[in-house]
């Protein structure tokens, strides 16, 4: 049985369902909120984040009661994680509300192989693949015939789940297969994936409307640490036009093939030979953050424009910008908000190692100015970090 707490905003005149309530639904409720829309979150958590934004249901996805109570009255239905079973989508669905993006993105982005397939066809560069077919007798044999057809190094990650750098197990030698097979064999269907000689790590966030209209922000630049994004920057430093456009090109395929409504990320690797598409992500993103103070229209605000059949907003930056992720702990607001054009965001979630609990955007007119402070938020946000006691958590 799903339980209640908040309250929908007073007369509010269009409600926006979301599945999920974690930090990227708080944010979007925070846009939602200055748009005046009353917001309604399904989670399976009663300390969900988005509850201190709008109505948060406690309840498991696949609960018939919670998600038709979330459903209730609602003009539309999204979702702020991939990890939403697409069956809750369409069941959603089914009583007559729209969910945008619709259950077919999740079930592309919540399967690495049906993902790789679908960008193959578009026409879309990824990294050599091969499925890991099942049901072989032999330990670990289907695993070495797919790293023979893809190459070693390679890395051998789950088809479904898996996040931050889990679910996945690097293989640098033949040596290296048993292992990799003994930590994922048990994890369900695996995929291989050949490594890839590339210079950097790139996103792009495009938003399509119901129309078919698609406006992109700037490709951002990802440092990460650990499997966990770190940085972005945005716009990506010394990007040529050629990439930029590539990337813009990629997205829009996508969109367009899903018949997609909202935001969508394409994690992306700078290869010298092709630009190259990693995963999707079928929702607002973690290195889309920094649209909040750096772009025109943030991608949470275009988000709901797009579900809502609502003009898209310009995202066009404003200067340069930087993303900073606060991991297991957050610095000192005060010091934070010290640097200039420093912004913090906390995601109301208890301080644990390896766990995402807030953000600090910095925003700056240039390239040097923008450098100078977001030194200074690193190593703040880092000082933070490597005082934080605690074991790993989500």
């Amino acid at each position: 049985m799903a339980e209640a707490q908040g309250h929908e905003a007073p007369g509010a005149p269009t409600t926006v369902a979301v599945l999920g309530g974690g930090q990227l639904g708080r944010m979007l409720g925070l846009a939602g909120v200055a748009l005046g829309l009353g917001m309604r979150f399904l989670d399976p958590s009663p300390g969900a984040g988005a509850g201190a934004i709008g109505t948060l249901l406690t309840g498991a996805f696949d609960d018939p009661d919670a998600l038709a109570r979330l459903a209730a009255g609602a003009t539309v239905a999204t979702y702020e994680w991939e990890g939403v079973p697409a069956g809750a989508a369409r069941a959603v669905a089914a009583t007559g509300v729209p969910v945008r993006p619709g259950s077919r993105a999740l079930e592309v982005a919540q399967d690495r192989l049906v993902e790789k397939e679908l960008l193959r066809t578009l026409g879309i560069p990824t990294a050599p693949f091969a499925e890991v077919e099942e049901g072989d007798p032999e330990p670990g044999a289907a695993l070495r015939r797919a790293l023979d057809a893809v190459g070693i190094p390679a890395v051998v990650k789950t088809r479904r789940g898996g996040y931050d750098g889990k679910g996945q197990a690097v293989v640098r030698s033949p040596a290296d297969v048993d292992r990799a097979w003994a930590a994922l064999s048990r994890s369900g269907p695996l995929i291989a994936e050949g490594m890839v000689a590339f210079r950097r790590e790139l996103s792009i966030l495009a938003v399509r409307g119901i129309d078919g209209e698609v406006r992109s922000w700037p490709v951002v630049e990802n440092l990460h640490q650990d499997g966990i994004l770190r940085v972005s920057r945005a716009p990506a430093p010394d990007l040529d036009p050629a990439t930029e456009a590539a990337a813009r090109a990629y997205a829009g395929a996508v969109l367009t093939e899903l018949d997609y409504v909202g935001v969508v990320a394409l994690e992306l690797f700078d290869d010298p030979s092709a630009l190259r598409v990693n995963e999707m992500a079928p929702r607002v993103h973690n290195s889309g953050h920094w649209t909040i103070e750096g772009a025109t229209t943030s991608q949470f605000e275009n988000h709901l424009r797009a579900i809502l059949g609502w003009p898209l907003g310009d995202t066009a930056p404003r200067g340069v910008a930087a993303m900073v992720n606060c991991i297991g702990a957050l610095p000192d607001p005060a010091a934070v908000l010290a640097v200039p054009g420093a912004h913090l965001h906390r995601y109301g979630k208890e301080p644990r190692a390896g766990r995402k609990v807030g953000h600090v955007t910095v925003v700056a007119a240039d390239e040097a100015a923008l450098e100078g402070r977001l030194s200074l938020v690193e190593e703040l946000v880092g000082g933070a970090e490597g005082a934080a006691p605690g074991p790993p958590g989500p």
